[in-house]
């Protein structure tokens, strides 16, 4: 049975893949440069993938929460840490922050729940 989760790594993989298709630099090198930054550095992998859960909820991108979420799932994150970075993103978004921490509680509780699909394909970030 196909969940949210699902559709929407079958839908980012195939439009990420479409706009590989048109072959511009500039886009490539933006999608580089975003891959690129999640990298091991002086913050590992982890740290920087829950930097952008917290970014992604006070930019407000339910896709980019879900792509954090699924991307680092398998990493251990209890939910107190997940939780704990969602307070700093609605104390530094506001109120306005609350729809997409409903969403990612949802998205976490999914995940949970065994109803993730695989982490979505490395190299293309969001």
């Amino acid at each position: 049975m196909s969940n949210r989760l699902d559709e929407f790594r079958e839908h980012r993989e195939k439009m990420n893949n479409r706009i590989l298709q048109i072959d511009h630099l500039g886009i490539k090198r933006f999608f580089n440069l975003d891959s690129a930054a999640y990298r091991e550095g002086a913050l590992d992998t982890k740290t920087k993938e829950l930097l952008g859960l917290v970014g992604s909820a006070v930019l407000r991108c339910n896709e980019c929460i879900d792509y954090h979420l699924l991307q680092r799932a398998d990493e251990g994150w209890s939910d107190e840490e997940l939780y704990d970075a969602l307070n700093v993103a609605l104390v530094v978004g506001g109120s306005i922050v609350i729809p997409h921490l409903r969403h990612a509680v949802e998205t976490i509780d999914l995940i949970r729940a065994g109803q993730a699909p695989q982490p979505p394909t490395p190299g293309i970030h969001h």
